[in-house]
């Protein structure tokens, strides 16, 4: 039997410290511990597909809690069936002792765990949903603030109609265009075009 963890942090700037912490108080190896920051909306995690690939029948698999393995109802339920029951694999929620599949493997301890389990992964489920609702919700009010959002929109220099003008008359290099402007190819064409629609009215 090996012994595994698997840890999951939503975004890059999060710490999974205590989530290592306790795979350390295991005495589960550094190379055993895998780890996704990745949201938890689906499986589609590289750290977990390699977990999966590499656990075998009668091997042990910890995680923190269940929202650490995943937030959605029907992917959580899928995959604790295909690692418990079509793999052979012990999983253990260490925030939840019921979640253990090495205890109680009679029906009835079967029956509760399943029912926690399905509990459990709901739970994760609606606060993901409500995640999402507040963030659409602040999203909302901060655009009808007048917050914008993404990259700040580069304003052309206040020379710009004349290197423009320098430029159209074959006097200046679109090198030297990009230069004097400070704008990307891309940006200052968006820009060229607007200043167009400008001239003509």
């Amino acid at each position: 039997m090996i012994t595994f963890g698997y840890v999951r942090c939503s975004s890059l700037d999060q710490n999974e410290a205590r989530q290592i912490k306790a795979m350390q108080e295991l005495n589960i190896p550094a190379k055993n511990i895998y780890t996704d920051k990745q949201s938890g909306k689906d499986f589609k995690r590289p750290a977990f597909k390699a977990l999966l690939n590499k656990v075998r029948s009668g091997d042990l698999i910890y995680c923190l809690s269940i929202d650490r393995l995943g937030r959605n109802y029907d992917e959580i339920t899928r995959y604790w069936r295909i690692l418990t029951k079509e793999r052979g694999v012990d999983v253990v929620i260490i925030d939840m002792p019921l979640l253990d599949t090495r205890l109680n493997k009679d029906l009835m301890g079967t029956f509760i765990a399943d029912l926690v389990l399905q509990i459990l992964s709901f739970v994760s489920n609606t606060e993901l949903n409500n995640i999402k609702q507040r963030q659409a919700a602040g999203i909302a009010a901060a655009k009808a603030r007048g917050v914008r959002f993404g990259r700040p929109i580069k304003k052309p220099s206040e020379n710009f109609a004349a290197i423009v003008k320098r430029w159209e008359r074959g006097k200046l290099a679109f090198s030297e265009v990009l230069e004097q402007t400070g704008l990307k190819q891309a940006t200052f064409y968006n820009r060229l075009r607007e200043h167009r629609r400008n001239r003509e009215y």
